[in-house]
């Protein structure tokens, strides 16, 4: 049998066979390589660097130039061990530190350039989702409720799910580095600072603490490396003699601490040099989580962000995208037209295959028209008048499970765009590349909502599509636009619109 071939991204029918992650945290940086192996995940790679990024911000959330070198050479040497896989294989994620950061933009660009991948910035709470889908394949599935705690440089997520399905996901602005920085900055440890600490943390879970406690769980469990440094000291330490920690145990660590009185004087049994500066932080983190939520006992995993990644990505090539999950579920909330949703989905993929080539367009966009396409009447929940705009505002703020803030962002702008006049200052923050397929991608929705305005299921006989580098011709049936002249009008217009971004747009 004649070997598969891949496509022109490297992707093979039904996926990619190898696929990596790479987890940009405020502490560390992580790179996980793995296979797919007849339903199995097999991990071939694994890297880490403590990169420190979250203390490379200043009071007005400006990421030092020191940290920002820090960053760029760990992901050069990250890219080496990539560089041999095709793009779309590797999910590159900033976390915490990077949502935070006013120089993000700038960052990432030099971020791609150096790990030869896109890098993408993810909200809190996918990031809380893809933590428990790692932490979820690290277990053997036995159907019960999880609590899963994820200690960061920077932010703490909170997840209660049951098997792979996360129910409440919260990211909270408390991590080991912050804490460390702002409670003990000089290094000093002292009963009254780990005090604040605790306090502190507990104060920035009161909002969730009623809805936590209520729903419960039968499992507690820690993912990140900060919980299990602090598991391993506890266990070599002799404090804690059976799996796992409680909060007896956690203040009998706080008191160790605070009798030595200093972090670069730390020698405990179980704490390594590169996680030293950060313990204080995230211990008083931990057991601020134990009082407010009421923990008894909370053992470690080693699944996490990185892992939950790469079972996501797998999951899209060999099950099922939650993205599109997550598109047809808000279709569903803010009650749009399905039928007519489909049928401009239909439409909008009808003409992108064609034309993808020519454009430069691959799977990413032809997956980002059809959720524009599905999703593109959204806001009429809210109003007819101006829809599109309110449509926009809800692609940008929701919660979209799977999507990346980049996704939810370009989406958003395409059903902002697919009605009305068509701006070019819509598109001017974008980076030149990226504004050209974007706008390309506009054109597709706007002609395939244009072509279904009757909202029937009246065919539309389109016998040919071409596109030029800057154009796009559609050849229709003899004489069905002059026997459609509503139709025939629309595409003059859309013409005139499209001629305005330097596009031309022929029909006959």
């Amino acid at each position: 049998m004649a070997a598969e071939k891949p496509d022109r991204a490297g992707r093979r029918q039904g996926g990619f066979d190898t696929v990596a992650a790479v987890d940009l945290g405020s502490n560390s940086f992580h790179m996980i390589v793995a296979r797919w192996h007849e339903g199995e995940v097999i991990v071939v790679d694994r890297l880490k660097e403590t990169v420190r990024l979250a203390s490379g911000l200043d009071a007005r959330n400006r990421l030092s130039a020191e940290a920002q070198q820090r960053a760029l050479e760990c992901l050069g040497r990250f890219g080496q061990r990539l560089s041999t896989l095709p793009l779309g294989s590797v999910r590159a994620l900033g976390t915490n530190t990077l949502r935070k950061a006013r120089s993000a933009r700038r960052f990432l660009q030099l971020a791609e350039e150096a790990l030869g991948h896109p890098v993408e910035i993810i909200g809190g709470r996918e990031e809380a989702r893809l933590i428990f889908l790692g932490v979820a394949h690290s277990l053997a599935d036995d159907g019960g409720r999880r609590l899963v705690i994820d200690i960061g440089g920077g932010s703490t997520e909170f997840i209660i799910g049951e098997r792979f399905e996360p129910q409440l996901a919260e990211s909270l602005q408390m991590g080991c580095v912050t804490f460390t920085a702002l409670h003990f900055p000089d290094g000093r440890i002292t009963a009254r600072r780990f005090r604040q600490a605790e306090l502190h943390a507990q104060l920035e879970l009161q909002p969730i603490v009623t809805a936590y406690r209520s729903l419960g769980w039968e499992q507690a469990l820690g993912s990140s490396g900060t919980l299990l440094a602090l598991d391993r000291i506890l266990h070599e330490t002799g404090i804690e003699k059976t799996p796992g920690m409680s909060l007896s145990g956690l203040e009998s660590l706080r008191t160790q601490l605070i009798e030595v009185g200093e972090i670069d004087r730390l020698d405990l049994s179980g704490l390594s040099d590169d996680r030293r500066p950060v313990i204080a932080g995230g211990l008083a983190v931990i057991i601020g989580a134990f009082r407010g939520l009421g923990i008894e006992r909370l053992t470690t995993s080693d699944g996490a962000l990185r892992e939950g990644v790469v079972h996501d990505l797998f999951g899209r090539f060999h099950h099922e995208d939650v993205r599109g999950r997550t598109s047809h579920h808000l279709r569903k909330r803010f009650a749009v037209d399905a039928a007519h949703a489909d049928r401009v989905m239909a439409e909008a993929q009808r003409l992108f295959a064609p034309v993808a080539e020519t454009w430069n367009l691959g799977d990413s966009e032809r997956d980002l028209l059809n959720w524009a396409a599905e999703l593109h009447e959204i806001g009429l929940a809210l109003a007819h008048s101006r829809y599109h705009k309110h449509g926009e505002y809800i692609l940008t703020h929701a919660d979209l499970p799977g999507f990346s803030r980049l996704e939810q962002s370009d989406m958003a702008l395409l059903v902002r765009a697919h009605r009305r006049r068509l701006q070019e200052n819509l598109f001017e923050e974008q980076p030149k590349a990226r504004r050209k397929r974007l706008i390309r991608l506009a054109i597709l929705l706007r002609l395939a909502v244009l072509l279904h305005r009757s909202r029937t299921d009246e065919a539309v006989p389109i016998q040919a599509v071409t596109a030029t580098r800057n154009g796009i011709a559609l050849e229709f049936a003899s004489d069905w636009l002059a026997d459609h002249p509503l139709t025939a009008a629309d595409l003059e217009n859309e013409a005139e619109q499209i001629a305005g971004l330097g596009f031309t747009l022929k029909a006959r």
